[in-house]
């Protein structure tokens, strides 16, 4: 999977762009779940491209490896940034939703799956606690499987080293993420139900839908109302999705949407995006409710 079998470049300009295309879509899958938001991962991979265009190409030998590298390092040291940044951000922090489509490209049933699970919120949400190193080996080996060896060409670190991290980086996201069952059309048809039963005030619906400690989380960076605090049990949950339902816009449309690898609903009122709705779902009960108000990290999911 991470093999690169090409010759290297030539000098030509579309022959330097076209190289470069062909890798977009891996190295923004890496750069975004380095960090988490897409227009950090747009950038990261724009000064890839401006790297890659005034580098002497005819001395990479293996021009995936080499922007993998590029891209990778560029998100370490924004990803940096970032965790001091975080630090002040007004309530809990979810990853920026990004709408999947695999595409033709990967046509294998387990594959989607294992790209699915590494960009799942709550899969982001746990990589937020590993240190850059950590989650770019993680990255690297879960989420794209390339070998050890390149990973460790890639951060400069040995091959011994990769894989230490490689161990810690499975225990933490092994132990900091509940297991999800990962059938799409449950998932669908849970949240449509709590979704009509918010919308009935229909408390005891809720409560048949919720696990008993079923956690809420909201973000919204202090830029729209939403808890600031993780909300915990099934009747807080339920309570407040009531009071909220019934505020709901009268001109709020509803439309789902496939998000971070599984089915979400996206409210939209005058047309622009103003909640994503996403639960996560074991022995068919919702386990964990993810609303996202933030309207910067709502951009990209315009219609």
């Amino acid at each position: 999977m991470a093999t690169d079998t090409e010759t290297a470049p030539g000098t030509d300009a579309d022959d330097t762009a076209r190289l470069f295309e062909a890798h977009r879509p891996v190295l923004t899958g890496v750069a975004y779940r380095m960090l988490g938001r897409v227009a950090d991962a747009e950038d990261v991979v724009q000064e890839a491209w401006l790297r890659w265009s005034a580098t002497a190409r005819p001395d990479v030998r293996e021009p995936r490896a080499y922007l993998v590298r590029v891209t990778t390092r560029l998100a370490i040291d924004r990803l940096r940034q970032a965790q001091a940044r975080r630090e002040a951000y007004v309530g809990p922090w979810l990853p920026e939703p990004v709408v999947t489509d695999f595409g033709p490209t990967v046509p294998d049933t387990a594959e989607r799956a294992v790209l699915a699970d590494s960009v799942s919120l709550a899969v982001l949400v746990v990589l937020e606690s590993l240190s850059p190193l950590e989650r770019a080996v993680f990255v690297l080996r879960e989420a794209f499987g390339f070998p050890y060896a390149e990973i460790a060409a890639t951060l400069d670190r040995s091959e011994a080293a990769v894989r230490q991290l490689a161990g810690r980086a499975r225990r933490h996201v092994d132990e900091g993420r509940p297991r999800y069952d990962v059938d799409p059309a449950e998932r669908r048809d849970l949240t449509e139900r709590f979704l009509a039963a918010a919308a009935g005030g229909d408390l005891e619906g809720l409560l048949a839908l919720l696990a008993p400690d079923a956690r809420l989380i909201s973000d919204s960076g202090g830029k729209a109302k939403a808890p600031l605090r993780v909300m915990e049990t099934a009747d807080k949950i339920g309570r407040f999705m009531c009071a909220v339902a019934g505020g709901t816009a009268a001109d709020a449309a509803f439309r789902t949407v496939e998000v971070n690898g599984a089915p979400a609903v996206l409210v939209l009122v005058g047309g622009h995006p103003e909640t994503l709705l996403q639960v996560d779902v074991a022995d068919g009960r919702i386990q964990r409710v993810y609303i996202v108000r933030n309207p910067d990290k709502l951009t990209s999911l315009r219609p």
